[in-house]
This record gives structure tokens, C-alpha cells and sequence, in this order.
């Protein structure tokens, strides 16, 4: 084809990654000729042009479905400009050129004239890659066989192998390019030398006098290799963000000068390095006042007394600063105003040390909630998330709810919740136009909600013990799978929110087996619902016990503290194995026996942690009729409460005194399987599980009463918490009637260790000493708990 009157642009296979800025004005100048300024011009044709070469790959039907510009249509420069762009994107050519020819209609005919990549990447090698595996390094470099080879790309895809070897502590490692960085090659060859692991051989700080070394490397992700062997590797952009951790770490605490620089000593291999961080702490700020601006008198009245937590002379606390804020922020917030407040600080020159705090206040006009838009929930039902949000279309906004709704979505634990990573559950309102109505944004990432777990435990109360468990948070009973592939890809049973639990427990000692199913949100009411079913067989010095059986809960939380239920069990108890010369408490109940119980309990919950509490307690209550072989009331009462007594500058490295008192009683025709015994890890500690009750010729029976105390001091060892010992006085008795005949009395101490790759229950090890005890009663020096999930 013969072009006249055209105007041209392009780039040569050397230059062709400098286009970005040049093509664009070299189209602008040609769309400038093909049109003037009073008459649209129309595309009369659009032809792709090739520059002959071998090996063409890409087709003129392949070039026009990447194109907008189209026959027909007004020719816009913008529009070329982006076709351009577009199609080198592709990286598939090596230049791209623009020409126009004016028609005699007053129409323009464009071309796109186009020069391919010259070879097609046929193959991709990695010599030396023992690391990593080759699919990891595919998806790392984004090269694929079939494509156009692009020397630029190969070079930046060695780049991305390099710094992926560097991340990996490998600091030495080289990538040359054998083949794939000159024109005409058609395979892609890395030749790698991995190099060795480098290892941070230790953690040094200097100049810090706030807290020790140790609990400064509980704020850093780098980390000494675990008994020399496991992780430990260097990672030079992690050492750069330990930096800024120390930094944030120490202004979150009133040190506003810190200044944090870190050192690397190498051994002389290169195999170890040693990391130090060099700490200018400066001086520790304290408030020396608190205002708030930008609100009318009145209303700085009644904002001050909201602030409640950073009080004048205090040391600056960041969290507690932002306690405050909170507060603030939802001071109007219930009323559909949402409170913008930012934090200003200033250092009055002639105070050092000290800082001006000041709650810069900006109230927003009323707002109600327009549409609650959802995004990020592949498989979980929206009214799954709609139900935590608790905002509808039309009611008033309330900004606090929006903070609420965050913390009940995370609380699920069905998305995933990093936050040193940024990532969490959140619910905010849209920027959009003035009005009234404000649209909700709920953003999640699911997570992995299904596992299976494999441990193994051993403790002095049950012997050895094995743990299967299979268990999937956010169960969906009412999706079965309509394909295999639905069955394969995870889709089935899953989106919810509720929870199934397939448990076994065989050991030599214990032996349960459970299935459970629980509803947290009965028909999306604030009603809990959850069923099981349970196998338990269990060998007692006595006897030997075997119950099948079935329960039903029905539960409400009333508020933040307080819930209530109601429960049915309904059980088959067999006792076996009963000694002829065993007392007539064991001789009646040998054999079937049948149990059905009606109960109702109502807890009250303030505890700060479920696993290790610090402050707070736990009150829980408890009334069971049983009926069936034997009629019988139970009545449960436990409290527990703690009470930290002193801790570290930064809030850690807490002492706790933990107080725990239980009082039981059952009604005089309770069966001996349904009697309380005491002593053991989790009861009376110096004394053999079972160990306190009351006797008849060397049998232990149990009592229709108990009554127990436990005083514990907790004092943590390491600077990450995770090895503490504790100190004990437990203190009971067991009665056949409501009394205190024998009121026994140990005292010991012990340690509690936490491993947390080897799962949240820490390992106990105890040793207890009887002080006051019954003649009959069976003592125990050691008590410990083992156990390990993974």
C-alpha cells in the first residue's frame, strides 16, 4: 500500500523501552496534521502493517482486539495514543509506528506499522536452582514459553531472582544470563549460584537504658536461629524495617528523639553476621497539658472530662493517647455526627521534657447509612457479615459502630487478620457526594477456616493421650456439594459461619471421641445454638467408666459481660470392672445406667485474655436437674479474678496474682459417677488426681460437696513472656454433706512454658507439698500437663 500526505512515528529495537514519553508526543504531532480544529475527522480504515521478518507469530486479528481505534468512528490522538500503549504492553513488539493517509472524502486511514520481537521464548532453564523450586520461579520472573522474547524483560526477571535469593538470607548468590538477553534467542537460560544462608549469629543493642536487650528483641522480626538450627536468616530489608520498629516502639512511649541505626559485623566466611542496633533514646516526654480545639466553649467542657486515660504529668503513652481519641471521636457519633480528631503535639521551649497536648476536634454534619456494599467474601454468605455490621439502609449513622463492626468481623475468625501486615477486616464510609446518605463499605479477606490437627499429650491426671481433631469455622450445613468439583475446590459445606468439630482422643488411659455442630447465630438472631455427640471412656483406680451420649445448648449474650444458656444432656453411663469388695456406691450403679439433665447457667466474663488473664474475672453459675436411674439437683458455683501487681515500663513482663474459688453440691441420691473428687493438676496440686474424697474401707467415693481455693502468683522469666513460674497455695475439701470436716492445705510451686510453633497451651510442671490432709487421702508431689498441637 502506497501512503502520501502521511505522518510517521516510532522507535527502533534498541530504544523501544523509551517510548513511554517520546511516542505520545510524536502522536500528538501526527493526530495535530490529520485533523483540523473545525471538522471531526472519521477513521475511514484501520490496517495493521507488519514489517516482513522471520517467524511472525502475532496475527492482524490478535493487533485489532487489542485496539480501540476503530472504521467508522471519530479518530481521537488520545485513543491511538492508548492503542499504542497497549500493544506494547503486550511486550510482544520491538516497535511500533503510527502512519495516517487523508482520503479524498476528508476521511484518514490509520496503520499501525509493527516490527515484532524477534524470537519466541521456546524454553526457560534455571541451572543451580536447588532453593527453589521451578513453578516458584516461573511465577516470580513472569515468563512464559510462547511469548515473544524480550531481552529487557529477561534482565529484569534476573533482577527479581536475585533480590528473591537475597530476601532468602542467601546475600552472595549471583544470576548471570546464559541465554535470553540478545535478539533472536529463543531460550531463556539463568545459570545460578545459590551461595550459602546467611545467619544472624547475634542481637546486640547499645545505648538503651528503658528497657533490656531481651525485651527489644521481642519488637524486631529478626531472629537468632532457634537452637542453632531453625530460621534465624538474615534478611537485609527486614534488619532496614527493625529499624522503624525500634523507632515507633520507643515514640509510642514518650521518647519522640529516639534515633536508631543498626551495624552488621561479619564473621570471616561470611556466614554469620551479627546485628546491632545503636540507640539514642533522649529524653522521655511527659504531658504537660491537654486542650482541645476547634469546638465552642461549651462544648470543650464537655469533651475534657472524656479524656480519661492520659492525665497531666503522665509519661506520653501512645496507646492510652489513643484511648482518648476514640472517646472523642464518638462523642457525637451515636447521633449520626461523625468527629474527625487529630492529634497535634507541642514542645513548649521553655518546659523540656515536656509536650502539649493538643485534640484538634472537626465535626461533620448528621448522616444515615445508604447501601452496606460487601466485597472480598468469595464463599461466606452475606448475611453472614451483614449481622456483625448491624448498619441499615436509612437508619442514623453511628460512627462507633463502624469501629464495633470491624472488631466483631475479626472476632470470627473466618478472615484473615495480620496487622503487621496491614491487613484486617475493615468498614468505612465512602467519600462521595454531598448528601445525607453515606454508602458502608465492608472490605474481608478470607482465610483458611478448615483444619486438621495432630497431638499428643501426656499429664499426670490422664496419662498419654493422642489428638485428632478436623474442624472447619465457617461450616455451612446447608450447602452440600452439587459437583465434585465444588467437593475438591473447598466451595461445600463452607460460608456460614458456623462451626464443626470432629474430635478423637484415644490414649491408655482416656479415650473420648465427640462431634459437634454449633449455630452462633440461630436464624440471624442473637441466639447461639450447637449440638453434640460424645463417646468417653475413662479407667479410674476403681473402676472403669464408659458414657455415650448427647448435648444440647441454647445460649444468648445479654451484653458485653454477661451471657446465659440452657442445656439438655441425655446420657448412657456404664460401670464396669467394680472390685467385689468395692462398697455398695459402686455395686448399685454397676452395669447400664440412664441420665437425662436439664441445666441453665448464666457467666459473667471480664477477663482481658482467654489464655493468660492479667486482669479481670470470670464469675459462672450453674443449676442442673438430673433425672432417669437416679433423680438430683447440681448446683455450681466458680469464680476466678486477677490482678496485676507490678509489670515493665512498657507494659509487659506482667506479675499476676490469680485467686480461684469453686463451690459444688449435689443432692443426696447422686450416683458415685456423678460425685465431686478433688486433687490433681487442675484442682488440688500435691494431691493424686481424685486423690481427696471421702473414703469407705480404701475406696474413694465422693462427696455431694466441695468446696476448693487457689491462690497463684505469676512472675514471667523470659522478656517475651513465654517462660514464667508460679507460685501456689491450693486449699478444699470434699464432704459427703454440706460441710468442712478435713480442710486440706498444699503449697508449691512450679513453671509454664510456651512454645508458640507447637501451639497456644503451654506446658505446666508443678510440684506440690500437702500441708494438712486426710489420713485416707492419696498424695502426689508432681503434677504437669503436656501437650503439642500442630
Amino acid at each position: 500500500m502506497k501512503v502520501t500526505d502521511g505522518v510517521s512515528c516510532g522507535f527502533s529495537g534498541k530504544t523501544w523501552p523509551l517510548f513511554g514519553t517520546l511516542v505520545l508526543h510524536c502522536l500528538g504531532s501526527a493526530a495535530t496534521m490529520a485533523q483540523t480544529p473545525a471538522d471531526k475527522v472519521i477513521v475511514a480504515d484501520v490496517i495493521p502493517q507488519f514489517i516482513p521478518q522471520a517467524g511472525q507469530s502475532v496475527s492482524p486479528q490478535k493487533v485489532m482486539s487489542l485496539i480501540k481505534t476503530r472504521p467508522g468512528a471519530e479518530y481521537q490522538a488520545t485513543v491511538v495514543s492508548e492503542d499504542v500503549r497497549r500493544l506494547y504492553e503486550t511486550k510482544m513488539f520491538a516497535d511500533i509506528r503510527v502512519v495516517t493517509q487523508p482520503t479524498d472524502d476528508k476521511k484518514v486511514i490509520v496503520v499501525f506499522q509493527l516490527k515484532e520481537l524477534p524470537g519466541v521464548i521456546q524454553e526457560i532453564k534455571y541451572l543451580g536452582a536447588n532453593h527453589l523450586k521451578k513453578e516458584d520461579l516461573d511465577s516470580l520472573v513472569g515468563l512464559r514459553t510462547g511469548l515473544p522474547l524480550n531481552p529487557w524483560a529477561t534482565q529484569k526477571a534476573r533482577q527479581a531472582i536475585l533480590a528473591k535469593y537475597h530476601e532468602k538470607g542467601r546475600l552472595s548468590a549471583g544470576v548471570d544470563i546464559l541465554e535470553g538477553d540478545r535478539v533472536g534467542d529463543t531460550r531463556v537460560v539463568f545459570n545460578i549460584i545459590e551461595g550459602p544462608v546467611a545467619k544472624v549469629g547475634g542481637i546486640d543493642f547499645v545505648g538503651n537504658s528503658f528497657v533490656s536487650g531481651p525485651r527489644l528483641r521481642t519488637q524486631i522480626n529478626s531472629s537468632r536461629p532457634f537452637l542453632g538450627l531453625i530460621g534465624g536468616d538474615f534478611n537485609p530489608l527486614m534488619a532496614d524495617n527493625d529499624v522503624t520498629k525500634l523507632e515507633e516502639y520507643y515514640k509510642g512511649w514518650g521518647f519522640h528523639d529516639v534515633q536508631v541505626r543498626r551495624e552488621l559485623r561479619w564473621d570471616g566466611a561470611q556466614r554469620y553476621v551479627r546485628l546491632i542496633f545503636h540507640i539514642h533514646e533522649g529524653r522521655q516526654y511527659r504531658v504537660a497539658g491537654i486542650d482541645v480545639t476547634g469546638v465552642s466553649a461549651k462544648e470543650r467542657e464537655e469533651l475534657l472530662p472524656l479524656i480519661k486515660s492520659v492525665k497531666t504529668g503522665d509519661i506520653y503513652n501512645q496507646s492510652k493517647m489513643e484511648a482518648d481519641r476514640n472517646r472523642l471521636v464518638d462523642w457525637k457519633g451515636y447521633q449520626g455526627r461523625q468527629t474527625v480528631v487529630q492529634e497535634a503535639l507541642y514542645y513548649p521551649p521553655d518546659k523540656p521534657g515536656q509536650m502539649v497536648l493538643n485534640y484538634e476536634v472537626a465535626e461533620q454534619p448528621a448522616a444515615r447509612v445508604g447501601q452496606v456494599i460487601i466485597w472480598g467474601n468469595d464463599v461466606t454468605r452475606d448475611s453472614v457479615i451483614r449481622r456483625q455490621v448491624n448498619l441499615f439502609p436509612g437508619q442514623i449513622l453511628t460512627y462507633p459502630d463502624l469501629r464495633l463492626a470491624e472488631r466483631n468481623l475479626a472476632r470470627l475468625n473466618i478472615f484473615e487478620v495480620k496487622p503487621e501486615a496491614g491487613i484486617r477486616p475493615t468498614v468505612t464510609v465512602a467519600d462521595g457526594p454531598d448528601s445525607i446518605f453515606k454508602d458502608i463499605y465492608v472490605n474481608v479477606q478470607e482465610t483458611q477456616t478448615g483444619s486438621l490437627l495432630f497431638g499428643v499429650g501426656v499429664n499426670s491426671d490422664a496419662g498419654v493421650n493422642g489428638t485428632i481433631v478436623l474442624n472447619e469455622r465457617n461450616f455451612d450445613i446447608m450447602r452440600p456439594p452439587t459437583s465434585l468439583e465444588e467437593l475438591l475446590s473447598g466451595r461445600a459445606f463452607r460460608g456460614a459461619g458456623q462451626e464443626f468439630r470432629l474430635e478423637a482422643v484415644p490414649g491408655d488411659q482416656l479415650q473420648r471421641y465427640s462431634v459437634t455442630f454449633r449455630e452462633p447465630f440461630l436464624f440471624d438472631s442473637p441466639y447461639s445454638f450447637s449440638i453434640s455427640a460424645y463417646y468417653y471412656n475413662r479407667i479410674f483406680d476403681e473402676y472403669q467408666e464408659a458414657r455415650v451420649g448427647s448435648r444440647v445448648t441454647l445460649g444468648r449474650q445479654i451484653n458485653k459481660l454477661w451471657s446465659a444458656n440452657v442445656g439438655l444432656r441425655v446420657e448412657g453411663i456404664g460401670v464396669h470392672d467394680v472390685s467385689s469388695f468395692a462398697p455398695a456406691d459402686y455395686q448399685n450403679v454397676t452395669g447400664k445406667n440412664f441420665l437425662v439433665g436439664l441445666r441453665a447457667g448464666l457467666t459473667r466474663d471480664s477477663r482481658d485474655s482467654f489464655l493468660r488473664p492479667t486482669e479481670g474475672s470470670l464469675l459462672d453459675f450453674s443449676f442442673e436437674e438430673c433425672l432417669g436411674d437416679f433423680t438430683f439437683p447440681v448446683i455450681n458455683v466458680e469464680a476466678n479474678k486477677y490482678w496485676t501487681t507490678y509489670q515493665r515500663p512498657d507494659s509487659s513482663g506482667k506479675h499476676v496474682l490469680a485467686l480461684h474459688s469453686q463451690m459444688s453440691w449435689a443432692g443426696a441420691n447422686a450416683p458415685v459417677y456423678e460425685r465431686f473428687f478433688a486433687g490433681g493438676f487442675r484442682s488440688m496440686r500435691g494431691f493424686e488426681f481424685r486423690g481427696v474424697s471421702p473414703d469407705i474401707n480404701g475406696f474413694q467415693v465422693g462427696g455431694d460437696f466441695m468446696f476448693l481455693n487457689s491462690l497463684e502468683y505469676q512472675v514471667p522469666i523470659f522478656a517475651n513472656d513465654n517462660l514464667y513460674a508460679v507460685a501456689f497455695v491450693d486449699s478444699g475439701t470434699v464432704e459427703r454433706r454440706v460441710s468442712i470436716d478435713t480442710y486440706r492445705v498444699s503449697a508449691g510451686a512450679g513453671l509454664r512454658i510456651v512454645v508458640p510453633m507447637l501451639g497456644p497451651v503451654p506446658i505446666a510442671l508443678d510440684f506440690g507439698f500437702p500441708i494438712v490432709k486426710a489420713p485416707e487421702d492419696r498424695d502426689q508431689i508432681f503434677s504437669f500437663w503436656v501437650g503439642f498441637f500442630k
